[in-house]
């Protein structure tokens, strides 16, 4: 671990530039102060480094060192109290890094290129392909209208047939799409296909006034998928092409001394090193306005997709298209007609920035959160899969080895830690209604962890872990990872009366506490954070808490804001038929986990009220 005394890291976000000061305290590296300041990206200022130079004064305010001198330059390395000795930065402004892909299967190839662009941090306007319903004009037409950023041409395995691939580098030619930030320089274009086709693709983009990069081909064999070349290539092109002509970044990677990434890659690194420290599988989400991330490491492999779609803000209206009125309804604790929950939304749609004025509206924003993060789970367990009898080769840059069974990679069951990110979740009003954001739209089985990043602290230091992975591990565990707790899921048919099974947690002091898992009842036991239990869980026959069916489950568990939940709701969750015991029952769920609700407000004749379930609602905020 290097000597640094100080570090700052920013996250170059579309509408906010969050700046972080880390501070080597003693022989531990602390988070000591943040801020932030609106991104300057676009008009009428078009200049990243006003946004960024703001953070760093509003971080000069915070911290009450000096980073800038008086001429408005960074000043490193350290002087004394002032400057820093490094700096560091991930940025999705102005859209990101936006891509098209190309490949000859839509299944095969082009969904190698696909992963490959999504693991190296890009928003994936388009996939063509030849086996695609639409016609070559349609095709053409979309890629002009683009205008990506770069485009990743994959297709054949290498010394097969050319003339497929030629026909996709032909499309490419005619569309002739320009860049997406103007300017005179040509779209790159990444070839990472058949090697006996390079030389014919490269002279037919080269002739379209293109620029061509040579890269090795993502699936040489059928019985081989290789991304670590492409993304390399990716990662480089976004530094030297929409980095170096977007308004201002060119300072900026000037700063940071090539130390900056997208946004989304630099989140998938450090969850990357998370799961290889601590040796599990992780699934994270990032739940934004306009897109849902969601990530995974499953047995050393990554991948990350985007939910392009699915936001809280300006995508909600696609969210409530997608889910329907009865999946989203189902979450609410109270009456709500269709025409109220389209008012509500249109509403939303209207004012998309707004936060919610009432306890209401907070349930229906958290109603719609559950939908856009379960679809979007959805979406990624479709991509990451692997191929079927293949040896893969593929991370985020480095290489890992996996059979694959040609299924999603995702199995719920494995599952040893999930990660919330994204307004919605980070800045839930109760922990505990985080907790059950994740726990309701992911639904894990056995036993999980549960943790939240408060303060959207990954990007920063996922960019960080290149430079120094363990003081960004240590930053992460300590300063940036919240742990809410653990939930136990069993899954399998209940025995008589909803008996799922038993649960013994024996506390630090030697106190036992015993539970019963119900079906259809959800039940949290406190654990405080910093503190560590043994639990026992033995389940009736046919019930597998994630030992297999009928076993008994031992294990360490770590307490945290919420505690440890008993999840008994069945996976899926089941929801009673009828709509006054669906109301009682979630009402329940609400005031059983303290998310909604403190307990009191629920007893007596409230409680009874399982029609409406409005008592819910009252003192949310």
């Amino acid at each position: 671990m290097a000597q640094y005394e100080r570090i700052v890291a920013t996250d170059v976000g579309s509408t906010t530039t969050k700046a972080i000061l880390i501070e080597r305290r003693g022989r531990e590296y602390r988070l000591t102060a943040r801020a932030e300041a609106p991104t300057t990206v676009e008009a009428p200022h078009e200049d990243v480094m006003i946004g960024v130079r703001n953070a760093f004064r509003q971080l000069e305010q915070e911290s009450h060192r000096k980073f800038l001198n008086d001429g408005g330059d960074l000043i490193t390395p350290s002087q004394g109290e002032d400057g820093a000795d490094i700096y560091v930065s991930s940025s999705s402004a102005g859209g990101g890094l936006q891509m098209a892909v190309a490949g000859l299967i839509k299944t095969m190839t082009a969904e190698s290129a696909h992963r490959t662009a999504l693991g190296a941090g890009a928003i994936v306007a388009d996939v063509i392909s030849l086996d695609d319903a639409r016609q070559v004009v349609e095709r053409i037409r979309r890629l002009k209208e683009l205008r990506p950023d770069m485009i990743l041409l994959s297709g054949g395995t290498d010394e097969g047939q050319i003339s497929h691939v030629a026909s996709l580098a032909e499309y490419i030619a005619a569309s002739s799409p320009k860049p997406r930030l103007g300017g005179d320089y040509r779209v790159p274009v990444i070839y990472a296909g058949n090697i006996k086709a390079r030389d014919y693709v490269t002279e037919t983009l080269t002739e379209a006034n293109m620029e061509v990069h040579v890269v090795d081909n993502i699936r040489p064999t059928l019985d081989k998928e290789v991304l670590g070349p492409a993304r390399a290539e990716i990662h480089r092109l976004f530094l030297e092409h929409v980095m170096a002509r977007a308004p201002g970044y060119q300072r900026l990677v000037q700063w940071t001394a090539g130390h900056i990434q997208p946004t989304p890659m630099a989140v998938g690194k450090m969850m990357l090193l998370l799961a290889q420290r601590r040796k599990v599988n992780i699934l994270g989400v990032d739940i934004g306005g306009a897109t849902t991330d969601v990530f995974s490491v499953m047995d050393g492999v990554f991948n990350r997709t985007v939910s392009a779609n699915l936001g809280m803000s300006y995508s909600l209206s696609n969210v409530f298209v997608e889910a329907g009125a009865s999946q989203i309804s189902r979450w609410v604790p109270f009456e709500l007609t269709e025409g109220e929950m389209r008012n509500w939304h249109s509403n939303k749609m209207i004012r998309p920035t707004t936060l919610p004025q009432t306890g209401e509206d907070l349930v229906l924003e958290h109603a719609f959160a559950r939908e856009a993060m379960r679809l979007s789970l959805v979406h990624h367990k479709t991509l990451a899969r692997g191929l079927k009898g293949v040896r893969q080769e593929r991370d985020i840059g480095d290489v890992f080895n996996q059979t694959g069974t040609g299924e999603t990679l995702i199995a719920m069951n494995k599952v040893n830690m999930i990660i919330g990110s994204g307004g919605v979740v980070s800045n839930a009003p109760r922990r505990a209604q985080a907790a059950l954001l994740l726990v309701d739209s992911f639904q894990p089985e056995g036993l999980c962890r549960l943790y939240v990043d408060s303060i959207f602290m990954m990007p920063h230091l996922g960019v960080l872990s290149e430079v120094d992975p363990e003081i960004a591990l240590e930053v992460f565990e300590k300063d940036c990872l919240v742990p809410l707790g653990a939930c136990v899921s069993p899954t399998g048919k209940p025995g008589p009366g909803g008996f799922l099974g038993a649960v013994n947690l024996i506390l630090p002091d030697g106190r036992a506490v015993e539970e019963h898992l119900i079906a259809g009842q959800l039940k949290v036991i406190p654990l405080p954070a910093g503190q560590t239990a043994r639990i026992v869980v033995s389940p009736v026959r046919g019930v597998n808490v994630g030992a297999g069916p009928g076993r008994r489950l031992e294990s360490l568990v770590e307490g945290g804001e919420v505690g440890v939940i008993l999840d008994g709701r069945g996976r899926p969750i089941e929801f009673p038929a009828d709509a006054g015991a669906r109301l009682a029952r979630v009402v329940s769920w609400g005031r059983e986990s303290r998310a909604y609700g403190n307990g009191d407000e629920l007893s007596g004749e409230g409680a009874n009220q399982g029609e409406t379930g409005r008592s819910l609602t009252a003192g949310v905020n």
